[in-house]
């Protein structure tokens, strides 16, 4: 059984961290969910770190569903979270509420997760209404970079702040059962941690959130283009990766791979009955061509 979406207001109200991790494709999530993360976000953060994107702006609906439906197999306990993609949401409530009813319906997930704060509160309302549980998410969000002007630090004024804590309020008000807190400074993410009932999970805000979430390539040194302030390399596979495949082909060059334990065994008799054959074929052939 997945963990359930009560479950983290429970770990909120005892004080437990919630941990949260992206995954992209099967045998990722099968790792995550077997290391017994118990949220697993597809996010959209896909479009750069796995399609080489410039950002999440081009990812694509059939991309994000693409994803989400290998993670959906490759877990089996974690709540799987899609990240809906820009555009997809923004027209008009009934498309959104289309869009995310196909996260569940195709993608197999069983939540989504959406940007922006009071202004899209009516929608999440509409989702949420629909029987499909929404995540909420506010601060720096990257599908709104160009408006931002990059990717910088939200809430840093007292206006901005106030914002933040504003926008968080409405999406608890419109029914959502968390709420994603990116690039926003620690003391305002506590503030706003202690004002609202659903849980905030943070990246780059601070220790004081109700969990945290980080994207996997960044934790597992995957992703080497740049390393943000609020990621921590747990690990450097990248440059293992590049170690094990320098050695994998000077052992083909040098004919050191494959070596018996690599190869599979035949009766020799075999070989020498096929070489037996092949050797008398060509008089075969010959007398043919005489015919």
């Amino acid at each position: 059984m997945r963990v359930p979406i009560t479950r983290l207001k429970e770990m909120k109200e005892r004080g437990e961290k919630i941990c949260m991790l992206t995954a992209y494709d099967f045998s990722t999530a099968r790792f995550l969910d077997e290391a017994g993360v118990p949220v697993i976000l597809v996010g959209d953060s896909l479009g750069m770190v796995a399609l080489g994107y410039q950002s999440t702006i081009p990812v694509t609906l059939d991309e994000m569903l693409h994803h989400t439906r290998a993670v959906v197999r490759g877990s089996q306990h974690a709540l799987i979270v899609g990240d809906m993609p820009f555009m997809t949401y923004h027209s008009s409530i009934p498309e959104a509420v289309r869009n995310a009813g196909r996260f569940l319906q195709e993608g197999g997930c069983q939540v989504v997760k959406l940007e922006g704060g009071e202004r899209m509160a009516e929608t999440i309302r509409r989702i949420v209404d629909c029987g499909i549980p929404v995540m909420g998410h506010i601060g720096l969000t990257p599908q709104s970079i160009n408006q931002l002007g990059g990717y910088k630090v939200q809430g840093k004024s007292a206006a901005s702040a106030m914002a933040l804590l504003s926008d968080a309020r409405a999406l608890e008000e419109a029914g959502v059962f968390a709420v994603v807190l990116e690039c926003v400074p620690a003391p305002l993410a506590k503030l706003i941690t202690a004002s609202v009932s659903v849980p905030t999970i943070g990246i780059g805000a601070g220790v004081h959130c109700d969990g945290q979430v980080q994207v996997i390539a960044d934790l597992l040194g995957l992703f080497t283009d740049f390393v943000p302030k609020h990621a921590k390399q747990y690990a450097k596979l990248g440059e293992a990766i590049k170690q094990a495949v320098a050695q994998y082909m000077n052992e083909v060059l040098s004919c050191a791979f494959p070596t018996d334990d690599e190869s599979f065994p035949m009766d020799e008799r075999i070989i020498a009955e096929i070489t037996d054959k092949k050797t008398a074929r060509p008089s075969t052939l010959s007398a043919g061509k005489a015919r």
